[in-house]
């Protein structure tokens, strides 16, 4: 499959800013993958598509405030750095930007000098394996770091709307940190609305995928197959393939909530472990295993996750719905609309 097979014309100003004021009002795009059909609805009418019995799998990742500022220490040089995760005691892995081109030993002053990086060596083209002293814990970073919205959310150092990133960047479930970047599908839910479904006997389970480059990085090779993913860390109980097992054996639906939730389930479907690094990349010709649903956002062109998406739902038919939603003037990507594919 080619890369170009993942294209779409979307107009800049459907690039969702900031979210809707309540997160559950925003609009749900209900694709039925028999026929194609589409019907348009609100997601806090989500429960209208569930039955009793039927299992929602939430990835239950909490975003770090992962991006620091700084300088660099030889040429005073301003610097943006992005956390990615944390190898060992003072030992991580880190984006690096800044305007001149940095070299192995070189050492930052991060956090107005609170913190200080020395480059060892990169590991690609994009990650630099470094040492930070001191190590950064939850409560440092909650201090002074951002939070690490994506390139096309527009936000200015100082830009008053950040103060609610914070909070609007994160899902209502969130526990387990280490993420970089949200489980964008869990951030329509609500704590009203997950009670809600829960006393109509809809179940939930919870995996963990940190969300990190392998998700969100562009695909930079024409054959998709071509294409490997970035590892990143994921944890699923036992107990949680069990459920899913029986839950699919009586009849009622699993229901993948976002695509991360999707590559953490088929990975250990695939005989993976419950807990280690995933570079699973699913695309058009995959055999799921372990959902009958996806909730999940409207995502950017030619990327790993619209290719997941584009597998499961049947890449003509997920193209067409993408388009409807164009002319219907969703709002897409991480603060849009919401899509549900039955």
């Amino acid at each position: 499959m080619n890369l170009s097979d993942l294209d779409y014309e979307l107009p800049p100003e459907l690039i969702a800013q900031q979210p809707l004021a309540a997160r559950d009002r925003c609009r749900l795009l209900v694709l039925r993958k028999t026929d194609g059909a589409v019907e348009h609805r609100i997601f806090n009418e989500l429960d209208c598509f569930l039955n009793r019995g039927d299992l929602l799998v939430l990835n239950d990742t909490r975003v770090i405030p992962a991006r620091i500022f700084g300088i660099r220490v030889r040429t005073r040089g301003k610097v943006e750095v992005l956390l990615v995760e944390r190898c060992a005691k003072g030992d991580w892995r880190m984006i690096c930007r800044s305007r001149g081109k940095l070299s192995s030993g070189e050492e930052l002053e991060l956090a107005e000098g609170r913190l200080r990086a020395t480059l060892l060596a990169k590991e690609d083209e994009l990650i630099w394996r470094s040492t930070l002293a001191p190590d950064p814990d939850e409560e440092f970073l909650r201090r002074y770091g951002e939070m690490p919205l994506p390139p096309y959310i527009r936000r200015k150092r100082g830009d008053p709307r950040s103060a609610n990133d914070a909070a609007n960047y994160q899902t209502v479930f969130a526990e387990a940190p280490g993420a970089i970047a949200a489980p964008t599908a869990g951030l329509h839910f609500t704590a009203e609305l997950l009670a809600r479904l829960s006393s109509k006997g809809i179940r939930v389970e919870k995996v963990t995928l940190h969300v990190g480059p392998g998700t969100f990085l562009p695909i930079r090779c024409d054959r998709l197959e071509d294409h490997k993913m970035r590892a990143e860390n994921y944890a699923v109980k036992a107990g949680t393939m069990e459920t899913i097992e029986r839950t699919r054996q009586s009849g009622a639906k699993v229901v993948a909530v976002g695509t991360t939730v999707v590559r953490a389930l088929e990975t250990v479907a695939a005989g993976g472990p419950l807990e280690g690094r995933t570079e699973l990349f699913i695309l058009p010709g995959h055999q799921f295993r372990t959902m009958d649903a996806l909730l999940t956002n409207f995502h950017l062109p030619r990327s790993t996750l619209l290719a997941l998406v584009a597998a499961f739902g049947g890449h003509e038919k997920v193209l067409a719905a993408y388009e409807q939603a164009v002319r219907e003037r969703y709002r897409f990507y991480s603060y849009g609309d919401a899509m549900l594919i039955l």
